[in-house]
């Protein structure tokens, strides 16, 4: 589809095609009133012979000329049968077409009627069913014609022309292909003949190796018959010996029957009196467990009440602790308050003392300046 050119593709393909010019559409309007009058034409006899079932649909006016178009019917098939007066014959047969072009009319002028009645009626297969689909396939072809013009005519000569071609190259290459095949096939049929005289002397072989295979098996079931003889001997004498084994045997295992049945009676006796044992400790344990049940149910209440009295307490020491760590946290918080208190004290203290240092100091300097002041001032009273 790549490859094929579009006014090609318009041409191959109907749907693609739209009527653009005013001639055109009025031709197709044309055809497709024809088309639609053929399928009418096609209904009428179905529906005049269940005219009683669809009276009602079709209305009085055209059941009425329904009824008059199957009396020219009858009217011209009993002419036609009956070679008679010819313009008689053309009156009727024009009375005919009158009629039919009336029923037409009346059926075109209501086309939900049409529409209803032909999916309604069931008609058989006939040769009008060709005569419309070859109608049909004129209208397309005419659609086609009307809107290709002379470029896509041209498209389309070519384009067929390639096709030509390439179906001369595939016809080739199918010729090549077909030789190809019937020499495979001539192989093929060789190798079966080859194969076929293979398998016929395998079936002489066959043959040969079954007839010695008789004689083979003929010596066989002599050799066999032989043997048979000498193990039927041998086996006579050992059914009379195992017959005295069976009989020696059966005297043991009557013996042994009898041993074992004495064990037996000893060994009943012994489980009876297990069996009593086993009762009587069964019973102590049932006393046993019974008295030991008392006692859990005793324990038991003494546990739950125990249980609750500890929930109380536990509940009570959880308060108890919370209170606790209240109180651990105030004596906490109020240490640390002591403690950078304290801290501000000693701050304080170290800040006076070295105040007072530094004040001593600088009285003792104002002192020692003054001493000096006057000292001097002696020595130059003394000079003068």
């Amino acid at each position: 589809r790549a490859g094929i050119p579009l006014g090609v593709m318009k041409v191959l393909d109907p749907r693609q095609l739209k009527p653009d010019i005013m001639e055109t559409e009025r031709i197709l309007t044309v055809l497709d009133e024809t088309i639609v009058k053929l399928e009418i034409t096609r209904l009428i006899p179905r529906v005049i012979g269940s005219l009683e079932r669809y009276a009602r649909m079709l209305g009085p006016e055209i059941t009425s000329s329904l009824l008059e178009h199957q009396k020219l019917s009858v009217e011209v098939q009993h002419l036609l049968a009956n070679p008679g007066d010819e313009e008689s014959k053309r009156d009727v047969e024009q009375r005919l077409k009158c009629s039919l072009r009336n029923i037409l009319r009346l059926f075109l002028a209501n086309p939900l009627l049409y529409h209803g009645l032909k999916y309604k009626v069931r008609v058989r297969q006939s040769p009008a069913d060709v005569f419309v689909k070859a109608f049909m396939e004129f209208r397309d072809f005419t659609l086609e014609r009307l809107l290709t013009s002379p470029d896509e005519e041209k498209e389309k000569i070519k384009f067929m022309k390639d096709i030509s071609l390439q179906v001369e190259k595939n016809t080739e290459t199918i010729s090549a292909l077909q030789e190809e095949l019937a020499a495979v096939i001539q192989t093929r049929d060789e190798e079966l003949n080859r194969k076929d005289k293979m398998i016929e002397n395998l079936k002489t072989s066959m043959d040969d190796l079954a007839k010695d295979c008789k004689a083979e098996i003929q010596h066989i079931m002599e050799e066999g018959e032989n043997q048979q003889k000498e193990d039927e001997k041998a086996s006579k004498f050992r059914c009379a010996r195992l017959k005295q084994d069976i009989q020696l045997l059966g005297a043991r295992f009557n013996a042994l029957v009898l041993e074992h049945r004495a064990s037996e009676l000893v060994l009943r006796k012994e489980k009876c009196k297990a069996e009593r044992e086993i009762q009587k400790w069964v019973q102590k344990y049932d006393i046993d467990m019974t008295e030991k049940q008392a006692t859990y149910d005793e324990l038991q209440a003494a546990y739950n009440d125990e249980k609750e009295q500890l929930s109380l307490l536990m509940e009570k020491h959880a308060l108890l602790l919370q209170e606790y760590t209240e109180i651990e946290e105030e004596r906490r918080m109020l240490k640390e308050k002591e403690e950078e208190a304290a801290r501000i004290e000693a701050r304080r203290n170290e800040a006076a003392t070295y105040i007072q240092a530094f004040w001593k100091g600088y009285l003792v300097r104002s002192i020692y300046k003054s001493k000096l002041k006057k000292g001097k001032g002696k020595g130059r009273g003394k000079g003068k």
